[in-house]
């Protein structure tokens, strides 16, 4: 059985950056303050939950409500990612790359806000 929301290229490449921010927090293991990496995993991880949480809802506001939820924890992404740089926990060519990625990642989710009507 495939879910719906499998077969959306948003949820696709929200999976692929999660992947991708584990990675980069496996490497930061031997940070002594984790505070840095939790936060990061798990904003990066609720992207991919809110969309298919909220392509599961029958009602479209409900379902804005969870792709901008998976927006904003998009968004809070981007400031550690940027605090990793700063203070060199992460290469810029990696930071290059993930930032990239959720510039198209919040892209889609725009579209994906957009294409689904207000209402009930």
């Amino acid at each position: 059985m495939v879910f719906m929301f499998e077969k959306l290229g948003v949820y696709k490449k929200s999976m692929s950056f999660v992947v991708n921010v584990y990675a980069l927090c496996g490497s930061l293991g031997q940070l002594r303050d984790r505070t840095l990496i939790d936060q990061l995993q798990r904003a990066a991880l609720s992207v991919p939950l809110n969309i298919a949480e909220g392509n599961g809802r029958i009602h479209s506001r409900e379902k804005r409500q969870f792709f901008f939820t998976a927006r904003a924890s998009l968004l809070e992404c981007v400031p550690v990612l940027q605090l990793c740089r700063e203070v060199q926990f992460l290469e810029p060519k990696k930071f290059d790359d993930l930032y990239l990625m959720a510039e198209e990642i919040g892209k889609m989710l725009s579209g994906l806000i957009k294409s689904v009507k207000e209402g009930i």
